[in-house]
């Protein structure tokens, strides 16, 4: 028998790495470590963080081989169909790889190994654009606006590219510019502290424009490396949001004619397809070049990567793989896939 298995009043900003408040953590991460610790490879991380997705795969998609000499008819396409949906690929992809999958078995027995090499080939041909280098200045600091809704990661994202850079040897400020939630500043104070990072912020309600202004223009007086700034996740009206994010541009323009360099979307993975909707509207109003897509190690969702690059028609730039600082990574289309897939039919016969 065979065996498949699915492996109000402004005042002035200040600036300075700020002491860690008693605050609790706002977008769900634990504290920033001093040291990850030591870190497999990239692919071993993929692994690790796509590990709910690969369970949903395990569970459904190996049920599909429990009945011996099955044959890849309606019934099957069907369950085959539903199994991938529920990762989160979308209907496209998914439909895509049935289609595929009827072509080349139709009317035979399932032949596990062909089913695999449609998804991969599938998943590859719509991935393999995904992947692009970040953006940096050729001269002076490099500056990354950073938008998402609220709860998607992105304070916790900011400072894991902070993390990321300063590790690099790189030296970074940040522009606290999210001034409608008071928890948001001041946990990315708390991150800028333990990173070694410096932090412009401002009071509730300040004008977040004159936050972008004054973190580029702190980044320009002390000869930063990077500058990254931070937004409202929350306006009231799609207009506002659009104005605010297009204010902010045009600040850090004047100072810096070709910045910002990114502008960085953060969209959380376990939110599946709803986050597609709720981040457009970011997406569109500011411009954005690029993909953060966080959360990816809790989500059973992972093969929402697929979707989200198609969408927005963004690179996925970097991914979150945990909670710890160290745990954001470069998104490399071929690792993912080999996460997901390699090894994911364990076929062993009688």
């Amino acid at each position: 028998m065979a065996l498949f298995r699915f492996r109000g009043s402004e005042k002035p900003a200040t600036t300075g790495a700020a002491p860690a408040p008693a605050t609790p953590d706002t977008d769900g991460a634990a504290a920033p470590a001093d040291d990850a610790g030591g870190k497999g490879g990239l692919l071993d991380r993929f692994r690790a963080g796509l590990k709910k997705t690969v369970q949903v795969l395990n569970t459904d998609v190996r049920d599909l081989f429990k009945q011996e000499g099955r044959l890849v008819d309606e019934s099957f396409l069907n369950d085959l169909r539903r199994a991938l949906i529920r990762t989160d690929m979308g209907p496209s992809a998914a439909e895509d790889i049935v289609k595929d999958v009827y072509a080349k078995q139709r009317a035979r027995v399932v032949d596990p190994e062909s089913v695999l090499d449609s998804i991969r080939a599938t998943l590859a041909q719509r991935l393999h654009q995904t992947n692009a280098p970040l953006a940096e200045a050729t001269s002076g600091p490099t500056v990354i606006l950073v938008t998402g809704v609220n709860g998607s990661g992105k304070t916790t994202s900011i400072a894991k590219l902070a993390n990321r850079f300063t590790k690099q040897g790189k030296r970074v400020v940040l522009g606290a510019g999210d001034t409608f939630r008071a928890a948001a500043v001041e946990q990315l104070a708390m991150w800028a502290s333990r990173i070694g990072a410096e932090i412009v912020r401002s009071d509730q309600g300040a004008d977040p424009a004159s936050v972008a202004h004054r973190a580029v223009a702190r980044a320009l007086e002390g000869a930063f490396d990077i500058c990254i700034i931070d937004t409202a996740g929350r306006l009231q009206t799609q207009s506002n949001l659009m104005q605010e994010l297009s204010k902010i541009r045009r600040v850090i323009a004047k100072q810096i004619p070709d910045a910002p360099h990114e502008v960085l979307l953060v969209i959380d993975a376990t939110a599946g397809q709803n986050a597609l909707s709720q981040a457009k509207g970011f997406s569109e109003a500011a411009g954005c070049t690029g993909i953060v897509l966080a959360k990816l190690d809790g989500s059973a969702r992972g093969g929402v990567v697929v979707p989200v690059t198609e969408t927005f028609k963004l690179p996925v730039k970097f991914v979150g793989l945990g909670e710890q600082a160290d745990d954001l990574a470069v998104f490399d289309p071929q690792r993912y896939l080999e996460a997901l897939l390699a090894g994911s039919f364990d076929v062993s016969r009688a």
